[in-house]
């Protein structure tokens, strides 16, 4: 799923030279809103492949991000494509792993995501939100290409070249901002998550059947609990 500017940025990016005659994976290619398949097919790829953790328009094979290099095998595709997935992977690290073990050395890397500011969109979950620095050290074992902000709303978008002697970092010593947690964290807990649900919860139920005033109470309650845990 894409916005328009995640379409823009990508149609400038996966130009004919990039993606003719070469084999392609769109990770999270379920078209909700927008899909950049359409684009890349129209200029010559060899073979495009559409893959997401359920079945709906775009999507060739069920398969989990963390299970790309197990499933296709090493260095099998000369682009790799992932647009607006990051945030909603909890072991984004195994994400990003699979996604640098599956592109070609040379091959190229398209990736979306949010950053902090935007709001919370669990489909079904929500986790992290991605700074501009964030990518330069999660992608400091490829050749950057481009990052950069999106200019429509808080996110982020990536092109990295993998390099033909390519030793992948590791990325242990990144934390990233949560959106669970509000502050930045190296992982996410079951019992954050569940605190989460909570929390979003109670504010929807005090939003339907209680009185404003008492809502409002609740409200700054549960911005007072946030700040604790930051």
């Amino acid at each position: 799923m894409c916005n328009s500017a995640c379409l823009a940025f990508g149609r400038s990016r996966l130009t004919r030279d990039v993606v003719w005659d070469k084999a392609v994976i769109e990770v999270g290619s379920r078209d909700v809103n927008g899909s950049l398949r359409p684009h890349v097919e129209a200029l010559g790829a060899r073979r495009y492949v559409g893959v997401d953790i359920e079945a709906g328009p775009g999507v060739d094979a069920i398969c989990d991000i963390s299970a790309l290099a197990r499933t296709f095998g090493a260095e099998s595709f000369d682009v790799v494509i992932t647009t607006e997935v990051m945030e909603h992977v909890r072991d984004w690290r195994s994400a990003i792993s699979n996604l640098k073990q599956v592109l070609k050395p040379g091959g190229l890397l398209l990736l979306t995501t949010r950053s902090k500011g935007f709001s919370y969109h669990g489909y079904p979950y929500d986790f992290w939100r991605y700074e501009i620095d964030d990518m330069r050290r999660i992608f400091s074992d490829c050749s950057i290409v481009a990052v950069e902000s999106d200019p429509q709303s808080p996110g982020v978008f990536v092109v990295a070249r993998k390099p033909t002697a390519f030793v992948e970092r590791a990325l242990d010593d990144i934390d990233l901002y949560s959106i669970v947690v509000r502050r930045r964290c190296h992982d996410i807990s079951d019992v954050d998550i569940s605190v989460r649900k909570l929390k979003r919860r109670m504010r929807l139920l005090s939003a339907r059947v209680l009185p404003s005033r008492v809502h409002a109470g609740l409200e700054r309650v549960l911005a007072w609990s946030n700040r604790r845990t930051t």
